[in-house]
């Protein structure tokens, strides 16, 4: 058999596998979408599967400022960032998120997953030790086995384990990385105490706030903002523009030194076409829309507050989370499935999760929650889900 054939059956035999445990992925076409109502398969239905958490990606003056700035600067902008890419929508976009968040500097990148990936493994290398609680988002890991350091996972939010990891660095350099909040659970890490840890341990803190940024705080900074952090504390910080800011890429801000030697060494910055100059400024659109309408962030809140409330009369098992992502955790991967799919015969768009990207046994529906929801949409969701559940 040649290396072709073994590759191809070797995939199909992992593909059996996992269709015989329920766990195949489908890839679904959205036929059409106007805020949370989209069709699939020509069903039309309220989807609570958006991280376009302050209901931003059509808001008017964003798709404007697009359009816009496509008409000046086009449709893509044709180079990597190094080689003529770099348009004005880029550079202030930069410097807009640092300024706002207190950064001497940021940089762009295309995606969220190549801002990790780009971080760890241009500032990491061989001897140095990268220290990451276990439900970290997969760039993060990806990252630091890209670096070529060792890598050191403790148990969910575990300080004192963390601690133990960087105890046992000895004198490598380290860096602790952690989601500021976790995707699939919701819930928050404890930014005060790893901030500590790392500035006690004389370890780099990096904090990926793809799902904070835009949502938490006062003024809806992010994760750090909402534990009462600045830069000091978190020196080292991955913002995504394609959540709560609803368009696309990913800012990562820091010192200015770091965020030179990324523009040197982060191979996803320097060897990809930079993000569309449009799309830089539809965000730097939003940006000023959601920090000026904080009643935004304020109905959101109260949407999270009456699920959960609901839910939870309901008997459903919910997660510690008081942001967006709200998990109702189900355990089999076959009944989330089956669940997933009742609501969706009622008009509801709630997929399921299930392993590898959660653990074993506790397979769930991830409701996420925006600011485009109305109240009765939450109650219809509740309903469905009264209506749905397992006898």
């Amino acid at each position: 058999m040649s290396d072709a054939a073994a590759i191809a059956t070797r995939a199909a035999a992992r593909l059996g596998e996992r269709e015989a445990a329920g766990l195949r992925r489908v890839v679904r076409e959205v036929e059409r979408a106007e805020g949370v109502h989209l069709r699939i398969d020509g069903r039309d239905l309220v989807s609570f599967a958006s991280n376009d958490y302050l209901g931003l990606a059509q808001h008017p003056e964003v798709v404007r400022a697009m359009q816009e700035a496509a008409n000046r600067w086009g449709v893509g902008s044709t180079a990597a960032h190094l080689l003529g890419g770099h348009r004005g929508p880029h550079a202030r976009l930069e410097r807009e998120v640092a300024e706002w968040l207190g950064y001497e500097a940021g940089l762009l990148f295309s995606t969220g997953y190549l801002a990790n990936l780009g971080v760890l493994a241009g500032l990491l290398q061989d001897g140095d030790v990268c220290v990451q609680d276990k439900l970290n988002h997969a760039c993060l890991i990806d990252g630091a086995k890209l670096a070529g350091c060792a890598l050191r996972r403790y148990p969910h939010n575990d300080v004192d384990a963390a601690a133990r990891q960087l105890d046992a660095a000895g004198d490598a350099p380290t860096l602790l990385a952690t989601d500021g909040v976790f995707s699939m659970d919701g819930d928050l890490a404890p930014l005060p105490e790893l901030a500590r840890l790392a500035r006690d341990r004389g370890a780099l803190l990096f904090v990926d706030d793809a799902h904070g940024f835009g949502v938490l705080g006062p003024d809806g900074q992010g994760s750090p903002e909402h534990c009462g952090l600045g830069a000091r504390d978190v020196p080292l910080r991955m913002v995504t523009l394609g959540k709560a800011v609803g368009c696309g890429g990913a800012l990562v801000l820091g010192p200015r030194e770091l965020i030179d030697a990324l523009v040197q060494f982060a191979r996803p910055f320097v060897y990809t076409t930079a993000l569309p100059p449009a799309l830089a400024a539809a965000a730097s659109a939003a940006i000023q829309v959601l920090r000026r309408e904080p009643q935004r962030r304020a109905h959101l809140q109260a949407l999270v507050a009456r699920f959960r409330a609901g839910a939870s009369r309901l008997g459903y098992a919910l997660m510690d989370s008081v942001t967006p992502i709200q998990p109702l955790r189900i355990g089999e991967a076959g009944a989330a499935v089956a669940l997933s799919q009742a609501l969706m015969q009622r008009g509801w768009y709630v997929p399921a999760i299930r392993p590898p990207t959660v653990p074993a046994g506790s397979a769930r529906l991830r409701v996420t929650l925006s600011a485009a929801h109305a109240e009765a949409q939450v109650d219809g969701l509740l309903e469905a889900l009264e209506q749905a559940r397992p006898a």
